[in-house]
């Protein structure tokens, strides 16, 4: 089990994340309410690192040299679509594999 990322604010933990869902919703959250927070976390690049050491390392990349909460909000987003887009081309792959094999069959 991978260790969730803390966001801390002088030594007080803030908001944490398990998941890349978690995460965004506490780049959102916590954003709002202390955008220096986000950006500090950003900019000495702690949330690349976590997303690396999750096995991230597409997110990882998206989000390397980010240093506002907003532009990093839009990059996951984007990457949200990226990942949505991945899975509808590989059903779509699985599918016309299982056409071709039911093809054969007759």
């Amino acid at each position: 089990m991978n260790e969730p990322f803390y966001f801390k604010s002088y030594d007080k933990v803030v908001g944490v994340a398990h998941n890349e869902k978690e995460l965004e919703k506490e780049i959102m959250r916590i954003g709002s309410a202390d955008p220096p927070c986000v950006n500090w976390h950003l900019e000495q690049g702690h949330i690349v690192a976590w997303l690396r050491y999750i096995g991230n390392n597409t997110l990882a990349e998206m989000l390397k040299g980010v240093k506002d909460y907003r532009e990093a909000l839009a990059r996951i987003r984007d990457y949200w679509v990226l990942s949505e887009n991945k899975k509808a081309k590989e059903v779509d792959r699985a599918t016309e594999k299982r056409k071709a094999r039911y093809s054969l069959r007759r």
